[in-house]
C-alpha cells in the first residue's frame, strides 16, 4: 500500500486521478447506503458502508496530509460531486424496493381500474369527492418500481387526464397479515392493543 501512493506521489496527474476515482466510488457507495437504509436493507448497507468508508479515510488522509498541494483538494471536490450524480443514476437504474402509485381519475367513460387489472395490477378502488362539486376515484396500487415506468404511461394512454403521485415503500405487509384474527396488531409486552375478535 505504501508504495503504490509513494509510487502515485511521483505522478500528481495519478494521484489525482486515484483520489477522484476513491471519492467518485465512495460517495456513490454512500448515496446507494443512504437509500437501502431507507428502504429497509439492513445487512446489504452494513456491507456497502464498509467499503464506503475504507475509500474514503484512504482518500481523505491524501488530501489532508498534503494540503500544501491544491489541486489534490479539487480532484476531491470533483470526486465528490461526480459520485452524487453517479450514486443517484446507478439507484435508479437498479431500482429497488417498491412504490405506492395514487390516482385520481374522474372520467366517467373509463374504468381504470378494470383495464389495469387486465395488466395484472392489483387494485384497491376509492370513492371519494373533489371541494364538494365532482365525484372522483382514487386508485391505489403498491408496485416493484421496476414497472413503475410502464404503469404510469399505461395510465396515461387509458385515461389521459388522470393525475397520480408515487412514494417509496419502506415496509409493506400482505392484507392475509391485516385480517390476522389469531395474532394481535399491536403486542405491547404484558398488554395487548388492538386485538381482534
Amino acid at each position: 500500500m505504501n508504495e503504490a501512493l509513494a509510487f502515485l506521489h511521483q505522478y500528481p496527474v495519478l494521484l489525482c486521478s486515484a483520489i477522484f476515482c476513491a471519492r467518485l466510488l465512495d460517495v456513490s457507495l454512500g448515496t446507494l447506503r443512504t437509500l437501502m437504509v431507507f428502504r429497509g436493507y439492513r445487512a446489504l448497507s452494513a456491507f456497502v458502508g464498509f467499503f464506503e468508508v475504507l475509500l474514503w479515510v484512504t482518500a481523505a488522509s491524501q488530501v489532508i496530509t498534503n494540503l500544501d498541494q491544491w489541486y489534490l483538494a479539487v480532484a476531491y471536490a470533483a470526486g465528490f460531486a461526480a459520485g452524487n450524480y453517479v450514486g443517484i443514476t446507478i439507484e435508479a437504474k437498479l431500482a429497488m424496493g417498491r412504490e405506492l402509485v395514487r390516482i385520481v381519475t374522474d372520467n366517467p367513460d373509463v374504468c381504470l381500474a378494470k383495464e389495469l387489472r387486465k395488466h395484472n395490477y392489483s387494485v384497491i378502488e376509492l370513492a371519494a369527492r373533489f371541494d364538494d362539486e365532482k365525484d372522483v376515484e382514487i386508485l391505489l396500487i403498491s408496485e416493484s418500481r421496476k414497472r413503475i415506468p410502464d404503469l404510469c404511461r399505461l395510465v396515461s394512454s387509458i385515461d389521459p387526464s388522470a393525475f397520480y403521485t408515487t412514494s417509496d415503500i419502506k415496509k409493506q405487509f400482505q392484507v392475509d397479515q391485516l385480517l390476522n384474527t389469531e395474532r394481535p396488531l399491536i403486542n405491547a409486552g404484558w398488554r395487548v392493543i388492538g386485538k381482534r375478535k
